[in-house]
């Protein structure tokens, strides 16, 4: 294996984080890609030479066997794993739904977290970025369960800088707005691709996987002694959550 600076991405096979995954190999990094979708993280790793490591955020099991894998050190570990199920009004929620959405965006966070904190430490300078989102700052109709859970990765994240602000690691947020992925909406509504294609009707440039994975690049590359406690990205076009220029059809 290469002796160059070591990163693990979760959430790896597809999006922002296969876009991070191939950011951060360019920049020098060997990444280990985490996913659930072997063939996907396989393909990347041999396109970036990283190494492929199945694992499902949410159990304990592999979240071992990646720690396992990584070994005793690590400088650089980009939580991206979660996601967004569904969008009824609480009235109508979906504990499933919700449940599953906490399970992969607070508590496998901090399951990884955990298990690899030791190889960051050891590293004399890790960073801990958290994919979070502008849905972890604000509400919004039908999206309460989604922002519980993102407000929840960006508590966590806070409350961990503070429990570790004599160690020699940063604890770092990324909280990105409206982004076009392939799979983000479409996974929320089902595969429904009307209702996954409407979120971004009109609007000309939303953000990309990859300009997400351009600042994630930049914030864990920072010298040691900078901390870019959260950085909140939108594309031009929306000033705010519900504030988002639209260009449609009479």
């Amino acid at each position: 294996m290469s002796t160059s600076r070591t990163a693990v991405v979760t959430g790896a096979s597809s999006g922002i984080g296969a876009a991070t995954a191939r950011t951060l190999a360019a920049q020098g990094f060997h990444v280990f890609c985490a996913a659930r979708r072997v063939d996907r993280i396989e393909a990347l790793a041999a396109e970036i030479g990283g190494t492929a490591v199945a694992c499902d955020v949410t159990d304990a099991d592999a979240v071992a066997a990646l720690a396992a894998r990584v070994g005793e050190r690590l400088d650089v570990l980009v939580n991206n794993a979660g996601g967004a199920f569904g969008s009824s009004p609480v009235a109508q929620a979906d504990s499933d739904e919700w449940r599953q959405m906490f399970e992969v965006n607070v508590i496998g966070l901090m399951q990884v977290t955990k298990a690899l904190l030791p190889a960051l430490l050891a590293s004399g300078e890790g960073v801990i970025l958290n994919v979070g989102s502008t849905a972890g700052r604000i509400a919004y109709e039908g999206g309460a369960g989604y922002t519980a859970a993102k407000h929840g990765t960006q508590v966590v994240t806070e409350t961990l800088r503070l429990e570790l602000w004599d160690q020699p690691v940063r604890v770092c947020e990324i909280a990105p707005g409206m982004v076009r992925t392939d799979e983000f909406a479409l996974v929320r509504f089902d595969g429904d691709q009307e209702k996954a294609d409407a979120v971004y009707a009109g609007v000309a440039e939303p953000l990309t996987a990859e300009d997400v994975a351009d600042a994630i690049g930049w914030m864990v590359t920072r010298p040691s002694h900078v901390n870019i406690d959260e950085l909140v990205i939108r594309p031009r076009a929306q000033a705010a959550q519900h504030k988002v220029h639209r260009v449609l059809p009479d």
